[in-house]
């Protein structure tokens, strides 16, 4: 018998672990962090893996593994608050060279690694179907459905289930299902910023606005930094609830409130929610440290304009333990980082 359970242990870790990114893509959309995400994929393993033995196999193994997995987050859900970007909050601030107050209490969405939820096939087109299922603005409009709609949202517009396997999973009809899903698209319209498509990594404009934004941030450039961003460009950075639009406000905000001084600072790039990314460091100030040492920071993640020639939003991450779960060192030294 324990040789039976044992080859039954092995064969389901062996079918299941290829699903693990989507799994854990799945459970980022439904929860908005990367931290929590990972704990409910443990969670959705460790199900499964004791209910194995009974898999019938009348759905896939992917269909059943998501049902456990969903049915997981709306449970989390209901003792945990949605969590906001500070867009989702309120309207811009008007003195970006004022009292910031930060606010650690509020469960900020977080990003996400592309290097955790990227499907590992080859096929383009299912690249960028999952960089684009992922976004920042995407993941945080659904912070705004309640925690049943956005399942059948992104079981059906995301999965691509039927009406019929969402129903069987929700416990409801196939009329509730498709009246949650006209309500939840409804919803999505309003809270979602219009959002232009994954623009291609290869891209010649895209690349040099990238190389653009490093060189003037390491150079502490505030006039070649706005330069890059569109005249509508909205800069917001999680625990700070304030947020601003506009070149004008965030040259304030970088000239006022930025701690760094020009040279002192390394950005890594790195693929955050589908989209163009960077690690910045800043040189350590412990006036008895490596000065040579430089530590994480924030985390940038850029959307670019449609044309690949201007940032229109930018969402500065100030939590540092993303690092680590990013893959990202924890210093850098030396010059040449970048």
């Amino acid at each position: 018998m324990a040789t039976a359970n044992t080859a039954a242990g092995e064969d389901f870790l062996r079918l299941s672990d290829p699903y693990r990114r989507e799994l854990l893509a799945h459970c980022y959309r439904m929860l908005g962090s990367v931290h929590d995400a990972e704990d409910l994929v443990q969670e959705t393993y460790l199900r499964a893996w004791r209910s194995y033995e009974n898999f019938e196999g009348r759905s896939s193994l992917r269909t059943w593994l998501h049902t456990i997995a969903t049915r997981a987050c709306l449970t989390a859900l209901e003792r945990r608050q949605r969590r906001p970007l500070p867009t989702g909050l309120g309207g811009p601030g008007d003195d970006p060279a004022g009292q910031l107050t930060e606010r650690p209490e509020v469960p900020w969405l977080e990003p996400v690694p592309d290097a955790l939820v990227e499907p590992g096939e080859a096929d383009p087109a299912a690249v960028v179907g999952s960089r684009e299922s992922v976004r920042l603005a995407f993941v945080a409009a659904l912070q705004h459905l309640p925690p049943r709609q956005r399942a059948v949202l992104l079981l059906r517009d995301v999965l691509r289930w039927k009406a019929a396997e969402v129903a069987e999973l929700m416990g409801t009809s196939t009329a509730s299902v498709n009246s949650a899903l006209q309500r939840a698209r409804a919803q999505l319209d309003k809270a979602a910023p219009s959002e232009e498509s994954v623009t291609e990594p290869a891209d010649a404009a895209q690349r040099e606005l990238l190389d653009r934004y490093v060189e003037a941030f390491v150079a502490k450039d505030v006039g070649e930094i706005v330069r890059l961003f569109t005249e509508d460009v909205v800069w917001e950075m999680p625990p700070f609830p304030e947020w601003f639009r506009g070149p004008e406000q965030v040259a304030t905000l970088a000239t006022v409130q930025c701690p760094y001084a020009p040279g002192e600072a390394r950005l890594l790039p790195v693929g955050l929610n589908g989209q163009p990314g960077f690690a910045l460091y800043t040189r350590d100030a412990d006036a008895d440290a490596d000065r040579d040492a430089y530590r994480p920071f924030a985390l940038h993640v850029l959307t670019v304009a449609p044309d690949g020639r201007r940032i229109s939003h930018v969402g500065c991450f100030f939590d540092t333990s993303l690092f680590a779960t990013a893959g990202l060192p924890a210093v850098l030294t030396g010059e040449g980082h970048r």
